[in-house]
């Protein structure tokens, strides 16, 4: 397994603040990775320490095979930021094309590379107009632009979505899609849940810094699954003993809600009760969405 991004125990303190505390992460070349969070969690700050542009107080990273910071390797990655501060007084040709000059590349490239972009993200009518004419949905798309500009192996997006009307987020969607058909990795920070759900592969939460789950998305589609039981005879030692079908297990009395991977654990799980005398009156499963899945993992605690 190729891997485009790796952390170990990433930490990052601003005085006597922790911003966070030990990332451990490993993504995978070509797939398009999900990064979720309250509020608060260290999600940006592990965006910049990935990107180089803030110092990790301590722990190690590698983009694409090199150590955090690496200059060479910088020009292999795109970064859409989520506050976004371009050249208004440029056009849209002339912002790409100011960026594609920083990268270095050749003019006759540059240009045919500018105007196939422009054409992506639908403003090839408004190439030459100033930026400071665009809605926030139209700078969001040119600053893909320009995240793209470059061919990157690596492409950061840190809520690329959160200006778009349906129309642009379906763009922004099918660009991903394509990204990732040409094997480029995608590193998505959204806090819409529904579009992580329907773009990425897998997704890690974060937690104070920390991850505490990755997830694929592919098999909670296809249906993690809540089950809310009820039952008499819930012992703690039968309780320990549902471990190998089902998780999080929440007891309330004779009531018991749990999580299985797949619908298919149900029939062994309700054996297992009822074959060591548990009266088991209801089950009722019902599949899971990614922010009932987040809500678990990382509580109530912040705001996405």
């Amino acid at each position: 397994m190729t891997l485009a991004i790796e952390t170990n125990l990433l930490r990052k303190e601003f005085g006597n603040n922790v911003a966070v505390r030990g990332l451990t992460l490993q993504v995978k070349a070509g797939e398009v990775f999900g990064f979720l969070g309250p509020n608060g969690a260290g999600k940006t700050t592990s965006i910049k320490m990935l990107l180089g542009l803030v110092t990790p107080t301590a722990g190690s990273g590698q983009l694409l095979g090199q150590p955090l910071g690496h200059q060479a390797t910088r020009a292999k990655i795109g970064f859409l930021p989520e506050h976004f501060r371009f050249h208004e007084w440029l056009t849209a040709d002339e912002f790409l094309s100011l960026h594609g000059q920083l990268y270095g590349m050749a003019p006759t490239f540059l240009h045919k590379r500018r105007s196939e972009l422009l054409e992506q993200v639908g403003l090839a009518p408004f190439r030459h107009k100033q930026l400071r004419t665009f809605s926030k949905g139209m700078l969001q798309r040119v600053g893909l632009a320009q995240a793209l500009l470059n061919q990157p192996a690596l492409v950061f997006l840190d809520e690329p979505t959160s200006g778009l009307d349906p129309v642009g987020r379906r763009l922004v969607r099918d660009i991903i899609r394509e990204l990732r058909s040409h094997g480029t990795t995608i590193f998505l920070n959204s806090h819409l849940l529904s579009e992580i759900e329907v773009t990425c592969d897998r997704v890690a939460f974060i937690k104070h810094g920390e991850v505490v789950r990755v997830t694929e998305l592919n098999p909670l589609a296809q249906g993690e699954t809540q089950v809310s039981l009820r039952a008499r005879g819930l012992t703690p030692e039968i309780l320990t003993g549902l471990s190998p079908w089902a998780a999080n297990l929440r007891p309330d009395g004779e009531h018991l809600t749990l999580t299985v991977q797949d619908e298919t654990a149900l029939p062994a799980l309700a054996r297992y009760l009822v074959t060591h005398g548990v009266e088991l009156y209801a089950l009722t499963p019902q599949r899971l969405s990614l922010e009932e899945v987040f809500i678990q993992t990382v509580g109530t605690e912040g705001v996405l």
